[in-house]
């Protein structure tokens, strides 16, 4: 009977969150913008009339018209191909790096850590202090740097030894090492929340009762403490994608990142920045920069919005 409550109870709470939810219009803004934003970027090959490497000797640094929407760039690439394409990249990248190093890893962590405590808590806590003891992206710059050379050696390893071919060209080198690189810090403030969340959950009555009727670990893990943590989950992982967006651009920017011939929303503004390029092609800067503003800023503004939705002082 109580198990029958309980779920009644969570799935009444998640109709009402969004119910709630959809009646904050600006959330609802942000959630159409970024679903806009990413299935144009996963619609890339099929949506956009080019290549996103093709060049047009005959359009080269042309402005936007209704044969080249944003423009070309200085070699007569499409701008608005090379942008979806970018999009395609950062969409990848931030959802591996949120969903196995945020919500995988971090909440796999959070729990254990704070169910158990003691040296348990101790030793994941003092390898989550080592992490966030580097300034976040000096960690993230250093590890791309560090395993990219490492790691592209070993795909050409792959080539030259197997019947698998093109597997640099594809670019998945670079998706591992920006993926891991953004795992590797992204992890240690989600571990911290939840166990924060479990440590004040686990002396419920409701969990003592669980225990008394002889619950397993897992079922009171899995079933009485994550979902009822799970309101600030959603709410840092939202806000996480804006800033796993934003540092993945940072990577691109800084030659780290996804690497040429392959597009990129942060390579692209680095060669849109120049003032040379800024004189003669500004129109360069416009499209990446305005999806780059418009993740970022959706991301955050949904994390604000879920927040007052989720938050069961301000119903």
């Amino acid at each position: 009977m109580s198990t029958v409550a309980t779920s009644h109870d969570s799935h009444g709470h998640l109709f009402r969150a969004i119910r709630r939810l959809v009646r904050k219009k600006l959330a609802v803004f942000c959630i159409l913008v970024l679903l806009v934003i990413y299935i144009s970027g996963l619609l890339a090959p099929f949506i956009s009339p080019y290549g996103y490497n093709d060049q047009d000797y005959t359009a080269i640094r042309q402005p936007p018209s209704l044969d080249h929407w944003a423009g070309t760039d200085m070699k007569g690439r499409d701008v608005l191909t090379r942008v979806l394409w970018g999009i395609q990249n950062t969409l990848v990248i931030t959802f591996v790096a949120i969903s196995t190093g945020g919500l995988l890893i971090g909440v796999s962590l959070g729990l254990l850590a704070g169910y158990f405590g003691g040296k348990i808590d101790s030793f994941i806590m003092r390898i989550g202090e080592v992490f966030s003891s580097f300034p976040d992206i000096l960690l993230v710059i250093l590890l791309a740097a560090t395993l990219r050379p490492r790691i592209v050696e070993w795909a050409r390893w792959v080539e030259d030894n197997t019947f698998v071919d093109g597997v640099v060209k594809t670019g998945i080198a670079d998706y591992f090492v920006v993926s891991f690189a953004l795992v590797s810090f992204s992890w240690v403030g989600m571990a911290r929340l939840v166990r924060g969340q479990v440590l004040s959950l686990k002396e419920t009555q409701y969990v003592e009762a669980a225990r008394s009727t002889g619950a397993s670990t897992t079922r009171i893990m899995f079933v009485h403490l994550l979902p009822n943590a799970i309101g600030p989950i959603v709410v840092t992982a939202s806000m996480g994608m804006g800033s796993l967006v934003g540092t993945e651009i940072i990577l691109s920017w800084l030659g780290l990142g996804i690497q040429p011939p392959r597009p990129s929303l942060g390579t692209m503004l680095l060669e849109a920045g120049s003032i040379s390029a800024l004189r003669a092609v500004p129109w360069m800067l416009i499209a990446p920069g305005i999806v780059a503003w418009s993740l970022v800023l959706c991301w955050n503004l949904l994390g604000d919005a879920l927040s007052d939705v989720l938050n069961p002082h301000t119903r």
